[in-house]
């Protein structure tokens, strides 16, 4: 393939398995001219691995913005650079919006080059539905305000997906399982593609009890996967008003039925909404 000058190459890297990167990931890395990683010590040894010596620069959290200006005059000199997070694909719950926002807005191209993400080899294996989800990357540190964050989720019919890491995952899902519900099912992926990697299927409950007896499974990186909340019983909405909303989502988004079917019918557009999510999903 040939490498576009002027380009920035969002490229997903391993989260764990190194036997995961792509043939076009491993030639693009070979062959632009920088590198932007989130951490150049971590990324170091995945470059040594493949034997790639290009140049490399850091980009994270704390100095996006003020790299992102330097990063765009390098892209309008006609670099090409390659933007890689410590693992995965990045953005995901990882440094670089700004940056890529910015090269929009710059005019310059923005090539993706798709490849691992523990936010949906998660999914993929988890055995809750995948055809809608809501990701929320990592919940609150703190209790308190990781409570309020769940309650808010509480009646959010799609599934839920976090991030979560090893010394917040025993006291996480104790407060999803309070907030939930115990009996919600879920499903806890660890160490995605890595030796000890671990797929648990369960009630929130059960994986709150079975995290905190074995301190094994308190070890490495998480995502945890939530059921749906179940949608009430019709929301309240009468059979007229579903029978419009029905008929509106076979020729509209979901979204713009339920606000549509709202204004017909008089009805609460967030109702109209989860029931349509509940009867089309």
């Amino acid at each position: 393939m040939s490498i576009e000058a002027g380009t920035l190459y969002i490229v997903a890297t391993p989260i764990g398995n190194l036997g995961d990167i792509s043939a076009r990931a491993l030639e693009v890395l070979q062959r632009v001219d920088r590198i932007a990683a989130e951490d150049t010590r971590h990324s170091a040894s995945l470059l040594r691995h493949f034997h790639i010596d290009t140049p490399m620069f850091a980009l994270h959290e704390h100095n996006e913005r003020q790299k992102a200006e330097q990063v765009l005059g390098y892209l309008q000199q006609g670099e090409s650079v390659a933007l890689i997070s410590d693992a995965g694909t990045p953005l995901i719950s990882d440094p670089g919006y700004f940056l890529v926002r910015q090269a929009h807005a710059s005019g310059i191209k923005v090539v993706p080059l798709p490849g691992p993400s523990a936010l949906i080899a998660a999914l993929s294996a988890s055995g809750l539905a995948t055809d809608r989800f809501c990701f929320e990357g990592f919940l609150p540190a703190k209790s308190g305000p990781r409570r309020r964050a769940l309650e808010a989720l509480s009646a959010e019919p799609r599934t839920l997906a976090f991030y979560e890491t090893p010394h917040r995952i025993e006291e996480s899902l104790k407060d999803m399982a309070a907030i939930l519900g115990e009996a919600r099912p879920a499903t806890l992926a660890r160490e995605l593609t890595k030796t000890f990697e671990t797929i648990r299927h369960a009630t929130l409950g059960e994986l709150a009890e079975w995290v905190a007896d074995d301190a094994n499974q308190r070890k490495g990186e998480f995502v945890v996967l939530v059921e749906g909340a179940p949608a009430k019983e019709n929301e309240g909405l009468d059979g007229e008003t579903q029978r419009i909303a029905r008929m509106l989502a076979e020729e509209l988004s979901i979204k713009q039925a339920a606000a549509l079917a709202a204004k017909i019918s008089g009805e609460k557009k967030n109702a109209i909404y989860n029931y349509l999510l509940s009867v089309l999903r």
